[in-house]
C-alpha cells in the first residue's frame, strides 16, 4: 500500500493547481499504477541480477579493501562487510562427503546418499545414468547448504576426477573412470552437467575437476615430474579435462601436485594459456591441499612462500587450499604482486558465485527453495534408495560364468553360505561420506532369502566373515557358496601405510597386482569344498587372479561404498537383474605385462591402445546371463572433415533373459601418415534388449574426434583418407566382429 504521508506530501505540494485537485484515494491508485512495474532497488549495483555480470564484478571488487581481497583468495571467500557470503567446497566423487572415514565437513557426520565408487559408476558405461547420479548429489549439497537445520557443505563440488588410470598400480584408481580418454571424458561431461543442473542461467552446484594434469602416480607425487610429449598431452592426458570444460561447461578445476615436464602443475603456463584462454575456463582454479607449500618444500621451485604464492596467482590460481594470507600479503609488500593481480584473480571466483546465485535475490534463483521447504530429506526418500540400488546393480561386472552357475535359481537350492572378509561389511573410501544405512553382501542375501517378516524363507543362509576353517566348513555344507574377497579402500591402516603389496590408496601406489595370497588360497579351498562357488570380488582395482580366473565357476566384480551394495549383489546373484557392466581398464595377467610405473609414454605398451600382451580381462569386457548378436553395420561411406556420420547396428538378444549390452565402436587409421594408436574408442551405447528382440543401436562419430594433434602447427588435424570402424562388445580384436571403412573427405 502507498505510504499515506507520501500521498499527503504530494497533494500539499501541488495544491492550487488544477491537475492535482484529486481525492487522495484516487491519487494513491494512480501513483500505485505508476510504480507497480518499477524495478526493485538494491543496496549495491553488484546485487542487481539484471546488470551485466562483468559490471557487477567491477562494482564488487571496487568496493573491497585490499585485506578483503586477500581473504577472498582463501578457502572461504566472503566479504561480511558487504554482505557477501561465499561457499565452501565439498568432496563428491560418489556422494556429497559430509562425514565418512575422513570426517569431511569437520563437524558431526551428516548422512548423505552414497553411490558406488567412481570406478564402479564408470563400469555402467552409461552417461545418462551418471548425470542422474550427479544431479542427486547436487540436490543434497544444495539441501545441506541452505537448510536451517544443517547449514553446511558447499556448492562447489570437487568432482569428477578426470585423470586417467593409465596403470592399475595407481593408488587412487578408485577415484577415476578408467584408462581411456574418450570414455573418461564422456562420463566427466555427464557428471559435470548433472552437478550443474539444467537452468540456462543458474548452476545448482559447480563442478570442480581434479587434478590437472597427469596425476596418476602416488609415490613421490608431491615432487616428481610426469614427462611426455605434446601429442600425448593433448590426445591422452588432457583430453578428458578439455571435454568436461568445453562440452560439460565445468568452470572450476584443481591443479595437481606433480610437475609436467619439469614445471610444477600449480605454476605451469598451461593453466592460463590453454585452460583459460583456449578452453574458456573463467571460474576457479585452485591449489590442491598444501600445493603452494609443496612448491617450496618439495619441488624446490621457489625460495619461499611469498614467491610461490605470487607465481600461483600469476599462473591462474585464485583459490588456495592452504594458508595463503601471510604469503600473499608479503608478496604484495615486496612488489611480487600488485593489487591489480588480485583483482584479476578474483573475477573468476565472483563469476562463479553469480552463476550459483549467491549474490542474487532468492526469488530469482530456481534452486533457492531446496532445503527451505517442508519435505523429506533427499537421502531418506524411498525413490533415492531405489535409484542407488539400480545404479549399483548396473555397475556390477560378470567376469566369469564358465559352468552357467549364475544366475542362481532360488527354487532349486535349500541353502547358501556367505563367507570371506568382505561378506559382512560395506567399506567406505577416503572420499566417502556417511551413508544413511549400509547393506552388506550377507544382509542383502539374507533379505533376499527372507523378504517378509512372516512366512517361509526361500532358502537358509549361514555366514562367516573371515577365511577360517569354520568358513570353509560352512561352504561345504551348503548348496551354494558365495565367497566375498577383495581390497580394503584404506588398507585398514594409517596414512601412507598398506598391509599388502597389492593394496594401494592416496599417497601409496601398489607394488603388485596379484590377489593377496591368503585370499587366492581361500578361494581354492572353498571351491574344493563346494564346486558350486561364486567368487565376488569387492574391489576398486584390477586384480591378477591366475587360479580363480581359470578355475572358479563364476566371478562377479563390484566396487565399494554403495549403501545398497548387498541388495544389488543379491539381485544379480539370483537373477532379478542381469549384469551388464564392463571393465573400464585392462586387467593384466601379471605385473610383467606392465611398463615401469614412472613411464608416462603409454606407447610403450600401456592400456588397450598399445599393449600387445594378452590380458586377463580386456578393456570393455563383461559377460551377461543372455547372449547377443551384433549385425548389419551401416553408415555413410564418406565423412566430411567438419561433419559427422551416424553408425548403426542391430543388436539381437538371442538368449532367454532381458539384458544390457554395451556396443563399443573403435577406430583404426590404416593409412595415417603419423603413428596412431592401433585402436581407439570413439563411441559406445548401453542398450537394453528383451529376449528374442532386435534393437538398433546408433552411434554418432564426429570427424573432430578422429583428429590428431599436429605438433608442427600446434593444432588439431583431421586426416583425409580411410578410417576403419570396428564394432563389438569389448576392445579385444576377437570381439570386434563388425567392420566397415569410411573415407574422410579432403
Amino acid at each position: 500500500m502507498m505510504n499515506q504521508s507520501r500521498i499527503r506530501l504530494l497533494s500539499d505540494h501541488c495544491a492550487g493547481t488544477p491537475i492535482m485537485r484529486i481525492h487522495p484515494v484516487i491519487l494513491a491508485v494512480l501513483l500505485g499504477a505508476g510504480t507497480a512495474g518499477a524495478a526493485p532497488t538494491y543496496d549495491y549495483p553488484f546485487r542487481n541480477p539484471d546488470l551485466p555480470k562483468e559490471q557487477r564484478i567491477d562494482d564488487l571488487i571496487g568496493r573491497m579493501t585490499l585485506g578483503e581481497k586477500i581473504d577472498c583468495l582463501g578457502f572461504m571467500p566472503s566479504v561480511s562487510r558487504l554482505g557477501v557470503a561465499g561457499t565452501f567446497t565439498a568432496e563428491g566423487y560418489h556422494g556429497v562427503a559430509q562425514g565418512g572415514p575422513s570426517n569431511w565437513g569437520k563437524m558431526n557426520p551428516t548422512a548423505t546418499t552414497q553411490f558406488p565408487q567412481a570406478y564402479g559408476l564408470a563400469s555402467t558405461w552409461d552417461p545418462e545414468l551418471i548425470q542422474r547420479v550427479a544431479a542427486q548429489e547436487a540436490l543434497e549439497a544444495r539441501y545441506l547448504f541452505q537448510s536451517e537445520k544443517y547449514k553446511r557443505s558447499g556448492l562447489i563440488i570437487m568432482a569428477p576426477n578426470a585423470d586417467l588410470a593409465r596403470d592399475p598400480r595407481w593408488g587412487r584408481t578408485e577415484e577415476v573412470y578408467g584408462e581411456d580418454p574418450f570414455l573418461v571424458g564422456s562420463l566427466a561431461i555427464a557428471f559435470s552437467k548433472g552437478l550443474q543442473g539444467d537452468d540456462p542461467k543458474y548452476l545448482k552446484t559447480a563442478s570442480l575437476l581434479k587434478h590437472f594434469l597427469a596425476n596418476s602416480h602416488e609415490d613421490g607425487r608431491v615432487h616428481f615430474s610426469a614427462d611426455f610429449d605434446e601429442r600425448l598431452w593433448r590426445e591422452y592426458y588432457a583430453k578428458p579435462f578439455e571435454m568436461a570444460i568445453r562440452e560439460g561447461k565445468a568452470n572450476a578445476m584443481m591443479a595437481a601436485y606433480n610437475a609436467i615436464n619439469g614445471i610444477p602443475a600449480h605454476v605451469h603456463p598451461m593453466l592460463r594459456e590453454i585452460v583459460m584462454k583456449e578452453w574458456g575456463l573463467d571460474g576457479i582454479i585452485c591449489t590442491d591441499g598444501g600445493g603452494m607449500s609443496n612448491l617450496v618444500n618439495e619441488h624446490k621451485a621457489f625460495p619461499g612462500l611469498p614467491e610461490a604464492a605470487a607465481a600461483c596467482i600469476k599462473a591462474g590460481i585464485n583459490l588456495f587450499l592452504d594458508r595463503s594470507k601471510e604469503p600473499v600479503t608479503e608478496a604484495l609488500h615486496r612488489g611480487l604482486l600488485s593489487e591489480r593481480d588480485l583483482d584479476q584473480a578474483l573475477r573468476g571466483k565472483f563469476r562463479l558465485f553469480i552463476n550459483l546465485g549467491l549474490l542474487d535475490p532468492p526469488e530469482r534463483v530456481p534452486y533457492a527453495k531446496i532445503g527451505r521447504e517442508a519435505g523429506p530429506e533427499p537421502w531418506n526418500d524411498s525413490a533415492t534408495r531405489a535409484f542407488v540400488r539400480e545404479v549399483t546393480r548396473r555397475s556390477i561386472v560378470l567376469l566369469r560364468n564358465d559352468q552357467g552357475l549364475l544366475p542362481i535359481d532360488p527354487a532349486k537350492i535349500k541353502s547358501v553360505a556367505v563367507v570371506g572378509p568382505m561378506a559382512n561389511t560395506v567399506l567406505l573410501d577416503y572420499y566417502s561420506g556417511t551413508p544413511p544405512y549400509r547393506v552388506s553382501p550377507r544382509e542383502g542375501i539374507e533379505d533376499y532369502a527372507q523378504p517378509f517378516i512372516f512366512g517361509p524363507a526361500k532358502f537358509d543362509t549361514n555366514w562367516a566373515a573371515d577365511m577360517s576353517d569354520v568358513a570353509i566348513e560352512e561352504a561345504r555344507k551348503r548348496d551354494i557358496a558365495v565367497v566375498c574377497i577383495g581390497n580394503h579402500p584404506e588398507s585398514n591402516a594409517g596414512w601412507e601405510i598398506v598391509t599388502s603389496p597389492s593394496e594401494g590408496k592416496e599417497a601409496v601406489d601398489r607394488k603388485d597386482i596379484v590377489l593377496q595370497p591368503d585370499q587366492e588360497s581361500f578361494i581354492r579351498k572353498v571351491c574344493a569344498a563346494n564346486p558350486r562357488t561364486v567368487v565376488v570380488l569387492v574391489a576398486n582395482f584390477p586384480y591378477a587372479m591366475p587360479w580363480a580366473a581359470a578355475n572358479a565357476p563364476a566371478i562377479l566384480q563390484i566396487t565399494h561404498a554403495s549403501q545398497e551394495q548387498g541388495n544389488a549383489l543379491a539381485d544379480v546373484l539370483f537373477g532379478d537383474y542381469n549384469p551388464g557392466g564392463k571393465t573400464v581398464q585392462t586387467w593384466p595377467k601379471s605385473l610383467d605385462q606392465l611398463p615401469p610405473m614412472d613411464d608416462f609414454d603409454i606407447r610403450h605398451g600401456r592400456t588397450y591402445m598399445y599393449s600387445d600382451k594378452e590380458p586377463q580381462y580386456p578393456f570393455g569386457y563383461g559377460l551377461s546371463y543372455t547372449s547377443f548378436k551384433l549385425s548389419n553395420l551401416q553408415s555413410a561411406g564418406t565423412l566430411p572433415r567438419d561433419g559427422s556420420v551416424v553408425v548403426s547396428m542391430d543388436v539381437a538378444n538371442t538368449g532367454s533373459r532381458k539384458g544390457d549390452e554395451v556396443v563399443q565402436l573403435y577406430v583404426r587409421y590404416p593409412q595415417s601418415k603419423i603413428e596412431r594408436p592401433p585402436k581407439q574408442l570413439r563411441g559406445f551405447q548401453r542398450i537394453t534388449v528383451e529376449p528374442g528382440q532386435t534393437r538398433t543401436a546408433r552411434i554418432t562419430v564426429h570427424a573432430a574426434d578422429l583428429a590428431y594433434w599436429d605438433v608442427a602447427s600446434h593444432a588439431w588435424t583431421v586426416e583425409s583418407g580411410p578410417v576403419e570402424l570396428l564394432v563389438g562388445t569389448s576392445s579385444r580384436d576377437s570381439d570386434l566382429n563388425l567392420r566397415k571403412t569410411v573415407i574422410v573427405q579432403p
